[in-house]
């Protein structure tokens, strides 16, 4: 028997791809990318004039794209708790002001991650029952009743609830600042190549 038989390989220890903070980050960077989409087709859609066949897409597209993000959402909030569960059954977190100030700052992108797209559905259904589809495919079902008496209100209450979101991603970015100078470093390194 040689010396290679009768010890045990090292196997080095990788992460698995499939780990749920894996795709907890890759949900992160999907849903970024839907709720930049959201932001740039709502403000354009907004200024169309009615006339403007592509008025009417853009609706199609902001709405099925707000669904979307409600379906990710979903997703995201399983993975998040699975996530938490392996990170704190062994060792709770040390709650000092910045996991605080972080934690509070994600709850509320949370929070914002759910209600401007409910806001949205409360705008549309507000306007006319049954009108929202999901990419041109499928009718959604209708989560509020008809009723252009709060037009004003929802087209309100979506639109502050929007920007505000907007304004809580952009805190979230300068939290999160020195991350994405050295990612833009190592993707800008990567172009140059």
């Amino acid at each position: 028997m040689t010396v290679s038989e009768t010890t045990s390989p090292v196997k080095k220890l990788k992460p698995r791809l499939t780990s749920a903070f894996k795709q907890l980050w890759s949900l992160h960077w999907w849903m970024a990318l839907c709720y930049l989409l959201l932001f740039v087709v709502g403000a354009i859609m907004a200024d169309l004039p009615r006339e403007y066949i592509v008025r009417k897409h853009a609706y199609i597209f902001h709405k099925s794209l707000g669904a979307l993000t409600l379906g990710l959402l979903t997703l995201r909030i399983f993975i998040l708790q699975r996530v938490w569960w392996r990170k704190y059954t062994h060792r709770l977190p040390k709650f000092t002001s910045k996991w605080i100030r972080r934690f509070l700052l994600h709850a509320l992108i949370y929070l914002f991650m759910l209600a401007v797209p409910i806001s949205g559905f409360f705008l549309s259904n507000s306007f006319q029952s049954n009108n929202v589809s999901f990419f041109w495919i499928v009718k959604l079902p209708d989560i509020f009743p008809e009723n252009k008496e709060i037009l004003g209100l929802a087209r309100n209450m979506h639109f502050w609830l929007s920007y505000t979101f907007l304004g809580f991603i952009v805190l979230h970015a300068i939290d999160q600042l020195k991350y994405l100078r050295s990612l833009w470093r190592r993707m800008s390194g990567a172009f140059k190549k």
